[in-house]
């Protein structure tokens, strides 16, 4: 309860202290102690009656003390200690958490210091929290975020112009699709799924939803997100090992969160631009939308793909279309396609290799693909996964 309330209100925070005093670095700074005091105060205390209150005077008063500690602003001391902490409760500006988004996926910023600025100041993540979500040492977390905040520096509290802000709110899409889909779906490590960055990602974009409700593409992402985390409880077998989308139990899929999903993308491809964020949450309703895997509307499925193709062309892309292609109009037809092109050495090329060869009957070779692939993956449960299936008979049981 506490941990969700203080990343609620680290942005606000940080926005309260940034205007009255700017200096997005230092005001940054002051709001992660602010944030780690309450941490420790509060289950001990108790949460005040005025949270966010507690927290802008705190780091209010710690704003202060790094500006005393510098000794090249020795002379405006005087004048930084006699400003009063911001009012706790001002009006809130309707752009505070697009502005934070934006000014944290600056365009001089690296993606990997985007991703690690924006969970530190707006998703309100310490540097551990972060460095342990990506498998990253602390020390490079946080080295990433100091200079992220150095590059930053200076820089207005405001909106970009106008003609900047659609590659801006790109980027923060960008940024968004990253920590859910490294959430979702952990690139390395034990564990299957992070579900505190799913969580986090679902909640800032539903935050960017709220600024910016008819953007096609906001609306399409948080869509993607709610209908593709509406199956992590069917994810897993009860020994732990990943179970693929066509064998999981659909009665444990949140149907709360296909029916948002599915409502969010149904309209906004009625009423926006169709971008690729949209055409992927698409894609994820039809499967969703499914009583069964072998009731799934593959041919739809595939129609988007050749869409998505077109709109945002990428190895992945290519990949996943094939497998509807299968579906379709058949495994070889799939695999001559595989054949032709110039696929990435990724290892989910053996991946969908092996798979379009299981569903050829060739079965020797997909087990060779299968280990293949099993032996390139960084993902333990991934790596288990697919050793299982090549040491199975192709029935889903080894």
């Amino acid at each position: 309860m506490i941990e969700g309330l203080l990343r609620e209100l680290a942005p606000q925070v940080l926005t309260a202290l940034v205007r009255r005093y700017g200096g997005f670095d230092t005001c940054e700074d002051a709001v992660q102690e602010a944030l780690l005091a309450a941490a420790v105060q509060w289950p001990r205390d108790g949460v005040p009656d005025n949270p966010k209150a507690w927290l802008i005077t705190t780091a209010s008063r710690r704003r202060i003390e790094l500006w005393r500690s510098d000794s090249a602003r020795q002379r405006r001391e005087e004048a930084v200690a006699a400003l009063a902490p911001p009012d706790p409760d001002p009006a809130p500006a309707v752009d505070d958490t697009l502005t934070l988004l934006l000014l944290c996926c600056h365009p001089a910023l690296t993606r990997p210091s985007q991703v690690a600025l924006t969970l530190r100041a707006v998703g309100g993540l310490t540097t551990a929290e972060i460095a342990r979500a990506f498998l990253v040492p602390e020390p490079t977390i946080g080295q990433r975020i100091s200079r992220a905040k150095q590059k930053v520096k200076g820089t207005s509290f405001s909106l970009p112009p106008e003609h900047e802000r659609p590659a801006r709110v790109a980027a923060v899409l960008q940024v968004l699709y990253l920590v859910f889909t490294e959430g979702h779906t952990a690139s390395a490590g034990s564990a299957v799924d992070r579900v505190e960055l799913t969580a986090e990602a679902i909640r800032l974009t539903r935050q960017l939803h709220a600024e910016l409700p008819d953007d096609g593409e906001v609306t399409g992402l948080l869509a993607l997100m709610l209908l593709t985390g509406a199956r992590r409880a069917a994810r897993l077998g009860e020994n732990g090992t990943m179970v693929p989308l066509a064998e999981q139990d659909r009665s444990r899929w949140d149907a709360d969160a296909i029916a948002e999903g599915t409502a969010l993308i149904t309209h906004t491809l009625a009423t926006a631009p169709v971008g690729p964020y949209q055409l992927q949450a698409a894609i994820a309703a039809v499967h969703d939308e499914a009583a069964s895997a072998e009731a799934t509307d593959w041919p739809q499925i595939l129609l988007l793909y050749d869409l998505l193709r077109q709109v945002a062309p990428g190895p992945m892309v290519t990949l996943n279309r094939l497998v509807a292609l299968a579906m379709v109009e058949g495994p070889a037809v799939a695999l001559a396609e595989l054949d032709a092109s110039e696929p990435p050495d990724h290892y989910r090329v053996d991946v969908v290799r092996a798979h379009l060869l299981e569903l050829a009957g060739d079965l020797d070779a997909a087990r060779e693909y299968y280990a293949a692939a099993a032996r390139r993956t960084l993902s333990l449960p991934e790596r288990r996964h697919l050793e299982a299936r090549a040491l199975s008979d192709m029935t889903g049981k080894p």
